[in-house]
């Protein structure tokens, strides 16, 4: 069940665009498929996820729509999708839904829980 200010939030990324809403529904959906239920909160502006730790964020942006890892720096990334340089965290920039599978997200989101777990 969605909680108000997660709705709230869904209206305002819909004014960026539909193309950032449509991204962070799919992100929400593959959540619920990857990883099961989870808990959702509006934090730092964007939608942070939790299954006993928070583990993995999903933000809107003119351009894009980040999916940020706390723990990234920790997780294995073979396929070298991940992005960012700094001490802990990590982001997949999605342009477009079909960069959710281009760049393997679904693949990622139990690594970021397992990271985030290992780290608590």
């Amino acid at each position: 069940m969605t909680n108000k200010s997660v709705e709230a939030l869904l209206d305002d990324i819909r004014l960026l665009g539909e193309e950032q809403l449509t991204l962070v529904e799919a992100v929400r959906a593959l959540m619920g498929k990857t990883i099961g239920p989870v808990s959702e909160e509006v934090k730092y502006g964007g939608i942070m996820f939790s299954s006993g730790v928070p583990f993995c964020g999903v933000f809107a942006y003119t351009g894009h729509v980040s999916v940020e890892f706390g723990s990234g720096a920790d997780m294995p990334d073979a396929l070298g999708h991940l992005e960012g340089g700094g001490k802990r965290r990590r982001h997949l920039k999605l342009h477009g839904v079909k960069d959710i599978q281009a760049k393997c997200l679904a693949g990622y989101l139990p690594m970021a829980l397992e990271a985030a777990r290992n780290r608590a």
